[in-house]
């Protein structure tokens, strides 16, 4: 395991406004007619493609508040052959690996296209900040090592 080189609450005194700009995007994304559970589905989409650890137990843990069903979380890294996913989902899931992967080709026309009927201009726009700004987390929680958070259980059982 590698050692944290800066932790999430050092970052955040270290460099002031930054990270309250990207809980402020969170907060606007949260805002919107986004379902929670499928937000949290591309924030750890995004982590597992990025290997953030990090947002990954994060995500895992805010998910599992939400009680989004436990295959859903399982079998994340295998969406595509998994039956437990809706079209949206999957549309979302999609957008978001071309969004995350931007080098492997980005997204074309027709999933723009896709993404567009199933969510419209307002929820597309929303999906891809939110893609956009787990994206950054990941950056900076990887550059930094962020130590993952314990999740909730074993934090209780902790304190």
């Amino acid at each position: 395991m590698s050692a944290t080189r800066i932790d999430r609450p050092e970052f955040a005194q270290l460099t002031p406004g930054v990270s309250e700009a990207l809980q402020a995007l969170g907060r606007a994304i949260n805002a919107s007619s986004l379902a929670k559970d499928l937000l949290e589905l591309i924030k750890l989409r995004a982590s597992q493609l990025n290997g953030c650890a990090y947002c990954l137990q994060f995500h895992l843990n805010m998910a599992r508040e939400l009680q989004v069903p436990a295959p859903k979380l399982d079998l994340l890294a295998a969406w595509r052959e998994a039956p437990v996913y809706s079209e949206r989902e999957r549309i979302a899931l999609a957008w978001t690996e071309a969004l995350t992967l931007a080098s492997e080709g980005g997204a074309d026309d027709a999933l723009y296209q896709a993404t567009l009927q199933e969510f419209g201009p307002a929820q597309l726009g929303f999906l891809t900040a939110a893609i956009a700004n787990i994206n950054a987390w990941n950056r900076i929680a990887m550059a930094l090592r962020f130590a993952p958070p314990l999740p909730a259980a074993a934090a209780a059982a902790k304190a």
